[in-house]
């Protein structure tokens, strides 16, 4: 009645399936497959055997055996006429039937006589036991619920079977305990040995994991974790080196491979996409929720119905054919073979329908008395380290339910790829096996200010080899969301910078009182205020902070930093922001602040209140503020050096004048603004030896500038100047000069003959014509720009600029080839090894020195 092929696949799905059948389903199963067995026993008997045998049953008796007999009006058939040497005395009656007649009368009597529960009750409960198979796997084959239980059953076994549950999962395990023992050591080595006992147990089980290996069963190992909680009432002495299960074992478990790692690491992602597509709906609750009733209604219906039809059925039945006229006989006494082996049959069917109906019924109770829809890891969290695993509700709460009615490890393996926890201790594993120590030695260079700088981007977390790297001095973290800063960092004993670019650090208590006595630089990029770690503001020792992102909300209102007064030998302060007021925190280090740099990104800056108690500051950069003039608090920084008031929108600077009291000032940068004329005031800053005034509206240059006797460096550049004083010539310290990009016609004289310490000249970009011949007498020059003037010629005595080389002469070569021969020898005569210009572009010296390090040295 079934093929093998069906029965095989049966068997399949029982096996796939079975970590979702709580023992009710599966007796509920077994109680199907009997009932079946019942029925298709009950029909092969009632197809085996002889259904009915009939006898006459007609006692009366006719006057003329001759005569037919009279009948029914609508018999057509006459009876057989019956010997009349047949003698009364004999008794009975002929009944001229044979053998067919016999089994007409019995095939016709038992559509008649026998009621049909009598005939198809074998067929009935065998439709009956099918409903109720394919009710109760209905769950797993209806498409829109299979899909999900087929993805989950696949991804638990495959989180059953991860070698990430057993082996990184203990080394991790074993090393938290290892770092929460050094800081107990630490912290609290003055207790009693008593209550240092604590970490023996985390020790023990993190080598008892490894010990066990991945194939060992869970239960087992949760048997042993039992067994070493039990021993850690023997860890109130310190333990013997021999009796110690940490120092006298074998090393370390092998961390995973690659290949683990990775396979480990697509399944916390299956997870994550599982449980978002199973936790927006409960179809697959509602669908067994649905079978149940319906076996249970089906239980209800089958014990209605079949335990009055039970009792009615018997041996005995007397039928009627209505056949008379063709046997003699109108009734007949029947007997049907089957019914004391049908009706046990039945009997045994009902007490199996009683059996599947209670089951039924206790499996509604525990589905309506329970909350089912929402899954709950709390004595998970409280027994294991993953405090973070999340609750889960709908279809996925109820499959993790289900599964723990075959087994609750099941659920606690799957567990772990839902905390974020042990995904990041993942993540970790998988970093520290690529981010070996030599690849990561092989990312270290030398910075601008020649210290040894490594820079980590985009990567999971920190490798751990980068703490065996004692002589690194400077450590770029970028776009790595979960930086964690261990105690291995105090190894680093030359460490000294950190960058964090977007980067929230986390520190434990040990590194971060090895950053607070050591760290001296701290760069600090973010979005949000919430990527600041807390821990900077602790950082006692820290001399430099730099500080870059939003600071204002949509409103406009200021999102205020926290305290700065723990930052107790802060020195230098740069924010790049957008802010409208000086931030507050700076009167708390305002008395010891030497540098501030505001970097305000275009945003408007309102108020400088706070400016005015920062009296030590010998530098301040306002830039790109939206500064119509010069702040007056600036003018009470009486130990000011350094003014840079780049990317503003200053037009006049008539408040020059009050300069005068900064007697300090050396350095003035005025530079990318739209001032259209300099005020004769600025002579009154005696102290001036830095002036940069390029990128304005200038038309002109007023005398008294040169009258500044100590200025070594002027910038003129990309202004409106059509010409120059012949005053220019009393700036006999002046060593750099530009005036590019202008409109400038002529140079004077003066320049050359008086100027001779000049080192960096640059014309370039305007309307000259000629050169004056004393140019030859700029001795000591190294940079000489005339690209993009009108020159036809170049003056020879040029040959008297004995330090100028061609890689420091700029200009076009069709000028170059007018000098003679021997003049373009002496300039070709070039070092090209000179670190000066390595790697330069010619143009580097038009960028202030400030902003050119390697020109400076």
């Amino acid at each position: 009645m079934f093929a093998l092929s069906e029965v095989s696949s049966l068997s399949e799905t029982q096996t796939t399936f079975k970590i979702l059948k709580p023992w009710w389903d599966v007796f509920m199963e077994y109680l199907v497959f009997v009932m079946l067995m019942v029925s298709i026993f009950a029909g092969t008997l009632m197809i085996s055997k002889d259904q009915v045998v009939c006898l006459p049953q007609d006692y009366d008796t006719p006057t003329n055996a001759s005569a037919p007999t009279p009948g029914p009006q609508n018999e057509t058939s006459v009876a057989p006429k019956v010997a009349p040497t047949q003698a009364p005395a004999q008794g009975g009656r002929p009944t001229n039937l044979d053998y067919q007649q016999y089994i007409y009368i019995s095939h016709v009597c038992y559509q008649k006589a026998i009621p049909w529960y009598s005939r198809y009750s074998a067929y009935v409960i065998l439709i009956h036991s099918i409903l109720l198979m394919v009710s109760s796997n209905f769950w797993f084959k209806y498409p829109k619920t299979s899909s999900k239980i087929e993805h989950f059953i696949s991804i638990l076994g495959k989180c059953f079977e991860s070698p990430w549950t057993s082996k990184a999962l203990s080394e991790t395990a074993c090393e938290e305990s290892e770092t929460c023992a050094a800081m107990e050591r630490l912290m609290f080595s003055s207790m009693p040995s008593k209550s240092r006992g604590a970490n023996v147990f985390e020790q023990g089980y993190g080598r008892l994991s490894k010990d066990l290996g991945a194939g060992t069963p869970l239960w087992a190992m949760a048997s042993m974790s039992q067994l070493a909680r039990a021993s850690c009432a023997a860890a109130a002495a310190p333990p013997s080196p021999v009796d110690n299960p940490v120092t006298s074992g074998p090393p370390s478990m092998t961390i995973l491979d690659k290949k683990d790692g990775e396979q480990a690491k697509a399944l916390f992602e299956k997870v994550r996409k599982f449980r978002m597509h199973t936790e927006d709906g409960d179809l697959v609750y509602k669908i067994y929720v649905g079978q149940t009733l319906f076996k249970v209604l089906k239980f209800l219906l089958i014990l209605g119905y079949m335990s009055t039809f039970v009792e009615s059925i018997t041996f005995e039945h007397v039928c009627r054919p209505h056949i008379r006229n063709l046997t003699g006989y109108s009734e007949f006494f029947c007997t049907h073979n089957m019914a004391f082996m049908l009706r046990k049959l039945l009997i045994t069917y009902m007490a199996l329908v009683c059996l599947y109906g209670l089951t039924g019924i206790y499996t509604l109770f525990w589905i309506f008395c329970r909350s089912l829809k929402e899954y709950s890891f709390e004595k998970l969290r409280e027994e294991s380290g993953f405090s973070d695993v999340p609750d889960v509700k709908n279809d996925f709460a109820f499959l993790l339910h289900m599964v723990d009615q075959y087994d609750q490890l099941y659920s606690k393996r799957f567990a772990v790829f839902l905390s974020e926890v042990s995904e990041n201790k993942l993540l970790e594993e998988n970093l520290n096996h690529e981010w070996s120590f030599d690849k990561l030695r092989q990312h270290v260079c030398r910075n601008v200010q020649g210290k040894l700088e490594l820079q980590l981007f985009m990567l999971s977390g920190i490798p751990k080899a980068i703490f065996e790297m004692t002589d690194l001095e400077v450590l770029k973290l970028e776009l790595i969301p979960e930086a964690k800063l261990p105690a291995k960092i105090s190894q680093m004993s030359s460490l000294r910078e950190i960058y964090l670019y977007h980067c929230p650090a986390k520190v434990e208590p040990i590194a971060f009182s090895f950053l607070r006595d050591h760290l001296k630089v701290l760069h600090v990029k973010f979005t949000d205020i919430d990527e600041i770690p807390s821990w900077i503001y602790s950082l006692r020792g820290l001399e430099q902070l730099y500080l870059s992102g939003n600071l204002n909300s949509e409103n406009n209102k200021v999102i205020a930093l926290d305290s700065l007064r723990e930052l107790k030998h802060l020195k230098v302060l740069h924010l790049k922001s957008n802010i409208t007021k000086v931030p507050s925190g700076l009167v708390e280090v305002a008395s010891h602040l030497t540098e501030l740099s505001i970097q305000n990104d275009g945003a408007k800056l309102l108020v400088f209140s706070n400016l005015k108690k920062a009296g030590n500051l010998t530098e301040l950069e306002l830039l790109h503020c939206q500064l119509e003039h010069i702040p007056h608090a600036i003018f009470s920084l009486s130990n000011l050096q350094k003014l840079d008031l780049k990317g503003n929108a200053i037009c006049t600077i008539e408040e020059i004048v009050s300069l005068q009291h900064l007697r300090r000032m050396t350095c003035l940068k005025l530079w990318h603004n739209s001032i259209v004329s300099v005020p004769p005031a600025i002579a009154l800053v005696r102290n001036l030896e830095y002036l940069t005034l390029s990128h304005n509206c200038l038309t002109s240059v007023p005398v008294a500038l040169f009258t500044l006797k100590k200025l070594r460096h002027l910038d003129l550049g990309s202004n409106l100047i059509v010409g120059l004083p012949k005053e220019v010539g009393e700036l006999d310290m002046l060593n750099y000069f530009s005036i590019s990009n202008n409109k400038l016609e002529m140079v004077p004289p003066e320049l050359f003959q008086h100027c001779s310490k000049l080192k960096t000249l640059s014309l370039a970009d305007n309307c000259l014509t000629a050169i004056p011949p004393e140019v030859g007498l700029l001795l000591q020059i190294t940079y000489l720009d005339l690209q993009g003037n009108s020159l036809e010629s170049l003056p020879v005595e040029l040959a008297g600029c004995v330090m100028l080389k061609k890689a420091g002469f700029l200009v076009e070569d069709e000028l170059f080839n007018t000098l003679p021969s021997d003049v373009r020898e002496n300039f070709l005569e070039t070092d090209y090894s000179s670190p000066v210009w390595t790697g330069i572009s010619p143009r580097a010296s038009l960028l202030p020195s400030a902003l050119c390090p390697v020109w400076q040295i």
